[in-house]
């Protein structure tokens, strides 16, 4: 039987609640994780790098001196990849990075690294992250309770109307970063040493990883 503690934003237990045991038994799979975060920040490459080959150098149209009799080698465009200012041979070129990884190998990376951090209880359940205004402050706060610096706070978009609130506070505090359920990845799961979620953010997630 799988179990966490569900606190308030004081850091009081208020209840425990079970979990499924199908996600938090699944073994912690290292390269599994790590193929998916490759991919994953492979696909957010841009792929805008390029340089230009001797056909697209401006100039270098015309021979820049005879074929013979001046005894120096054979030339026949100053925009030879060979001179300064030449032509790049095999140089980057604008494309496209995307790895394609199924869905399923995406979950199941999903599933490893939450099994993972609910092992080394760097798993967090809270009865309700909502809170009235976007004060930075106010979230800080309730992080220092905790005694944690680095967490992925994970919320539900549906269920909190203060999401937009729980955003602002938390964007400008170093190594906290708030998103919903729906765009929790493998990346920031793996990049942040704690992951903090509201019960209502568990639920959902859970339900997207079945």
């Amino acid at each position: 039987m799988y179990k966490i503690e569900v606190k308030n934003k004081n850091n009081e237990k208020v209840k425990e609640i079970e979990l499924p045991e199908e996600i938090f038994s699944y073994p912690t799979k290292k390269h599994l994780i790590w193929e998916v975060v490759k991919a994953f920040l492979a696909s957010r490459r841009r792929g805008t790098a390029a340089t230009k080959t001797r056909g697209e150098v401006r100039g270098g149209g015309r021979k820049p001196w005879r074929q013979k009799g001046r005894g120096t080698a054979r030339a026949g465009s100053i925009r030879s990849p060979l001179w300064r200012h030449g032509g790049t041979t095999f140089g980057p070129r604008p494309r496209d990075y995307y790895v394609r990884v199924p869905k399923k190998m995406k979950k199941n990376a999903l599933k490893s690294a939450i099994a993972a951090k609910y092992r080394d209880n760097e798993m967090l359940v809270i009865d309700d992250l909502s809170i009235e205004s976007p004060k930075t402050k106010i979230f800080n706060d309730i992080i220092k309770k905790f005694e944690i610096n680095s967490v992925l706070v994970v919320d539900s978009k549906e269920k909190n109307a203060n999401f937009e609130n729980l955003y602002l506070a938390s964007r400008n505090i170093p190594k906290v970063k708030c998103v919903s359920n729906e765009e929790v990845n493998i990346y920031d799961i793996v990049r942040y040493k704690n992951i903090m979620f509201s019960e209502e953010g568990l639920k959902s997630f859970l339900e997207r990883i079945k």
